[in-house]
């Protein structure tokens, strides 16, 4: 069935003009070229953002939420630490370069690269005293609380006589008048974290052993992960740091943040891109032009090329509206793989000078079009990914096959029609190639050879793929240079170890019941703390006690201010006069509540905002405080009437994780508290996919044979099936003897494997005059492939490295076996003619 179709395509392409299909191949060249054009206007843009890559995660309506919310909050931070020998200098530094950053913004206003500049809040505490003051009733500290449980009123009153002595006392008469025993103060100081960080002049500092850092923090206006805000937000950082650098030459900067992250990913894909690039074209031309000797093949190998990346950059932009940088670096491979058609047609040219370029092509279309399909669908493969680059790459290069594969058969029986020099130096040399594989091969036909041989590969193959470990952090997929990361450690380290990507995700069905949830899980990652698995955590159980926590404190007061009022007044020698004020403020506060929506409302409470979730947007925070005014309008405006469940969250936020699994461990078994961590949860589903794709490749394998025992009978097609089946176990076994852990990029490139060997053995199983044009195309067309992904296996990218090398060492193997299947083919005719015969 299929070698019919194949037949009646062929003969419909014989009877065309060369010159009419020339003119619809102008025509789709041409529209392409306009299609993409108009793309490009219409918005389509290039994508650096490695997170945009990453696969979707199945997630419930509350926990995609929180993930938004901490990436939106912690994605486009900058951090800047300048370290100086004294604290005045770092001052001095820290003030210069806020105020270089604000005059820029000031001077571009909405163009401002980088916005909400900010070190310590120096009006953050009387902020928060002011609005905490009037709810004084309903706090207590933990000693408070067990000395008032305890009746031991008397350490209260000797705690607050301490205070009035002591020189640099906050007590003044009208604190005193309010709160006798002076417990306000210290539960505004409990609000205050315990950090290795402190303020002065308005400026967050850091001791670095004898030096001082001064931390100053912005947030960039648009991602990170934008090529154009990654330039405008280095410019404007430039700027201010040059000017710092000029005034005090000695400090030393730490800088921390997606962006720089981003802009490494950025440079290095650019790179990659312009250099393994430009080399697979030098390499395929310089090959060409060794192989023929002529003008036309170089000019129609660019062109060919050139063809099939228009088609494979139109299809992407269409389906996608934009192009992954890593779609580019991947893409480069393209360039090895499209010119293996132009090699085919060429050396079949040169085995056979006077047949026509038109009957060269009709003469290899069919397995030309097999191996195309073959090699489309094996990129089809790559894109049941769940990444969206992958996918990406999957139709760039599939669309890429489909450009030179319209160019050989439109394009080239009238463009390729000049003849060729002698190429019968190239033939003979991949003759005699040729002849000794199959001289040496014949050695492997007695009984004794084929043990040998079956002994060496099944050897081979289990001492390597039972060595095989896997991994499938996806943290591989970019890894920053130390250039960028160990500043970040070091500023990490200032700041107490930072804000992890993993956080806890509390929930409860109501407001009351997710406050107690902060306020039970809080001790226990104290505990962490103590433990040594956590270095610190942002929980705003530190801000928002529940109601039941408030009226607990509030009962307990009630020591101080109904039963033991006489005796503190008079062991503190205050006024009796005050009991009546004392008390009727007492009583008034019964009914008021420090709330989440009140809270929400300070400049703190903004800040916080993004760790609370609430169910509907009627309980929304009033602002975000990760958000510049125009992006919270913008996404208060996009969540009205989104539906989030019923369950109210808190985000809390971790960091300074030393011992995750411990950490996991200690809500394991509590359904009301998640441990987050996306990465993690992402290499699980890559570990997932890596098995499938195996399986799909299992599963190709087996279409295959199907297939082609339509074509060639079921012996010959698994004997064509089994050179990259074969070709694919030797690599998995090589990259467990050399210590290479299996991964999903391994997998991806497995396919390909397939995809691009099986060309091979289809040409091999349809080969006549011994073979010596096919073992010449075969030949050139692994040397560009070897080109184009040996080159990737020099990526800085390990997943393109392992893309590359997985790919360089399957190739490897399938040129080296699939001349066997002349041999195997010559005995299965042999054998074919002697039972006709005997019949």
């Amino acid at each position: 069935m299929a070698s019919n179709f194949a037949a009646r395509a062929n003969q419909a392409l014989m009877q065309s003009s060369p010159k009419w299909r020339l003119v619809v191949w102008l025509l789709l060249m041409l529209s392409a070229s306009l299609w993409t054009l108009q793309l490009w206007q219409n918005g389509a843009r290039v994508q650096s953002d490695i997170l945009a890559m990453l696969p979707h995660l199945q997630q419930d309506k509350l926990t995609e939420r929180a993930l938004n919310q901490v990436e939106a909050t912690l994605a486009d931070q900058v951090y800047i630490a300048l370290v100086a020998k004294n604290e005045t200098t770092a001052i001095a530094a820290a003030k210069l370069l806020m105020q270089t950053l604000e005059d820029d913004l000031v001077a571009r206003g909405k163009q401002g690269a980088l916005t909400d500049i900010r070190s310590a809040d120096i009006q953050l505490g009387e902020e928060l005293g002011q609005f905490y003051f009037p709810h004084r009733f309903k706090l207590l500290t933990a000693p408070q609380a067990e000395a008032l449980a305890s009746q031991n009123i008397e350490s209260l009153i000797e705690a607050a006589t301490a205070q009035l002595y002591n020189a640099f006392s906050y007590a003044n008469s009208n604190l005193l008048a309010q709160d006798p025993l002076l417990l306000f103060p210290a539960n505004l100081l409990a609000l205050a974290p315990s950090s290795k960080v402190r303020a002065s002049q308005g400026i967050l500092l850091a001791n670095q052993g004898d030096n001082v850092a001064a931390v100053v923090m912005a947030k960039g206006r648009e991602s990170a992960f934008n090529p154009n805000a990654q330039l405008a937000q280095m410019m404007a950082l430039t700027q201010g740091l040059d000017a710092v650098k000029q005034s005090y030459p000695d400090i030393t900067v730490l800088k921390a943040g997606a962006l720089f992250h981003a802009l490494a990913a950025t440079q290095t894909a650019k790179s990659e891109i312009s250099i393994l690039g430009l080399a697979s074209l030098l390499g395929v031309i310089a090959l060409v032009w060794l192989a023929f000797r002529s003008v036309m093949p170089l000019l129609l190998a660019i062109v060919t090329i050139s063809s099939g990346l228009l088609l494979a950059v139109t299809f992407t932009l269409s389906v996608f509206g934009e192009l992954h940088l890593l779609t580019l670096v991947f893409g480069t491979s393209l360039i090895g793989i499209a010119i293996d058609y132009s090699f085919h047609f060429y050396c079949e040219r040169l085995s056979d000078t006077e047949r026509s370029a038109k009957a060269t092509v009709a003469y290899i279309f069919p397995t030309v079009t097999l191996a195309f399909i073959t090699s489309a669908l094996a990129y089809v493969g790559i894109g049941l990914a769940p990444f969206p680059g992958m996918q990406q790459v999957a139709i760039f290069c599939a669309a890429g096959l489909l450009g030179a594969y319209l160019t050989l058969i439109l394009a080239y029986p009238l463009l390729a029609g000049s003849r060729l020099p002698a190429g019968s130096r190239p033939l003979a040399l991949a003759g005699t190639y040729l002849a000794c594989l199959i001289q040496l091969s014949k050695r492997f036909t007695t009984p004794l050879g084929m043990g040998m041989f079956a002994l060496v590969i099944v050897v081979w193959c289990l001492g390597g793929v039972t060595k095989l470990t896997v991994d499938d952090d996806i943290r591989h997929l970019q890894q920053s240079p130390a250039s960028v990361t160990e500043p970040e450690n070091q500023l990490r380290q200032l700041l107490s170890g930072g804000t992890d990507n993993q956080f806890l995700l509390v929930r409860a069905p109501s407001e009351e019941a997710l406050l107690q949830q902060l306020e039970r899980v809080s001790p226990m990652l104290d505990t962490a703390i103590t433990n040594q698995e956590l270095g610190n955590y942002v929980s705003l159980s530190r801000y928002l006690p529940s109601h039941r926590k408030q009226d607990t404190a509030y009962r307990l007061q009630g020591e101080i201010y109904q039963t033991q009022i006489d005796t503190v007044l008079t062991s503190l020698g205050l006024d009796e006069n005050l009991k009546p004020e004392l008390q009727a403020a007492y009583l008034a506060a019964k009914t008021e509540y420090i709330t989440p929506a009140a809270f929400f409302t300070l400049g703190a409470g903004k800040q916080l905002a993004p760790l609370w979730l609430a169910p509907n947007e009627a309980n929304w925070p009033v602002s975000n405080g990760a958000l510049n005014d125009d992006e919270a309008s913008a996404e208060h405006g996009a969540d009205q009437g989104a539906d989030y469940g019923a369950d109210y969250g808190a985000i809390i936020l971790l960091g300074g994780i030393q011992q995750i699994d411990t950490l996991k461990a200690r809500f394991a078994h509590d359904e009301s508290v998640q441990l987050i961590d996306k990465v993690a949860d992402i290499s699980a589903v890559m570990g997932h996919y890596r098995l499938l794709t195996l399986k799909l490749l299992a599963l190709a394998l087996g279409i295959a044979l199907l297939l082609f025992s339509l074509n060639f009978g079921f012996k010959k097609a698994a004997v064509v099936v089994a050179v990259p089946a074969l070709a694919a176990l030797l690599t998995l076994a090589t990259l467990g003897l050399t210590g290479s852990p299996l991964s999903l990029f391994h997998a991806l490139a497995l396919i390909l494997v397939f995809g691009i060997g099986i060309d091979y053995s289809l040409f091999f199983a349809s080969a006549q005059n011994h073979g010596k044009a096919v073992m010449m195309a075969v030949f050139m067309s692994a040397c560009s492939t070897l080109l184009a992904f040996g080159l990737l296996a020099f990526s800085q990218t390990q997943a393109i490295h392992y893309f590359g090398l997985t790919l360089s060492l399957g190739i490897g193997f399938t040129f080296l076996l699939s001349p066997l299947i002349l041999t195997t083919t010559l005995a299965l005719t042999t054998n074919q003619l002697l039972t006709t015969k005997k019949s």
